[in-house]
């Protein structure tokens, strides 16, 4: 069993990159949207404590099966601790079923991000950010709010690659993960 933490910025090109790594491995995706949306559905509106029970079963089912292993895609606020500490928490439940794990980070800045925003496979698999105008305030609002790319050195995982893919399209990003860790 392996998990690849794919995480990053909003609108990086985590779940683009997570889709094109899914066609060259045997890894599964589970973009963080997958649980988003169907809660925004059916209650109205973001309801984290709901959207995060919806995950916990998954991980741990998903740990427990015969799956080669899952790519999670996630927006990590490194300046926060519980940030850490979830990712830990979804470490462990991995760990517990002998997971290998693994962690790349995509970084691009805020005006490639606005764009990609806006894209067409975006915007088909994340219907809550259909509203491109509220959907880019909330980009940069959330960039005000956390850090979401790490410091240089701050990450000391052995399994670890951070890839600036600004200029890079999505299935070169898929091969050099792919090929880093030897998925």
């Amino acid at each position: 069993m392996k998990l690849l933490f794919l995480f990053g910025n909003s609108s990086v090109g985590k779940m683009t990159v997570g889709q094109e790594l899914m066609k060259i491995t045997e890894l599964r995706l589970f973009h963080n949207h997958m649980t988003i949306e169907p809660v925004i559905e059916i209650f109205g509106y973001f309801k984290g404590d709901t959207t995060q029970k919806l995950r916990e079963v998954i991980f741990e089912d998903f740990a427990a099966s015969n799956n080669y292993g899952m790519i999670f895609t996630y927006m990590m606020a490194f300046d926060w601790q519980s940030e850490w500490d979830y990712l830990a928490h979804v470490t462990e439940i991995f760990k517990k079923n002998n997971a290998e794990i693994y962690y790349a980070e995509l970084v691009a800045p805020q005006e490639v991000r606005l764009q990609r925003n806006a894209t067409e496979n975006r915007l088909m698999h994340k219907p809550s950010k259909r509203d491109i105008e509220v959907s880019n305030q909330r980009l940069i609002m959330d960039d005000t709010k956390a850090r979401c790319v790490s410091n240089d050195g701050e990450i000391a995982f052995e399994n670890y690659i951070k890839i600036d893919n600004t200029d890079l399209p999505p299935d070169t990003v898929a091969h050099m993960i792919k090929q880093r860790f030897s998925l």
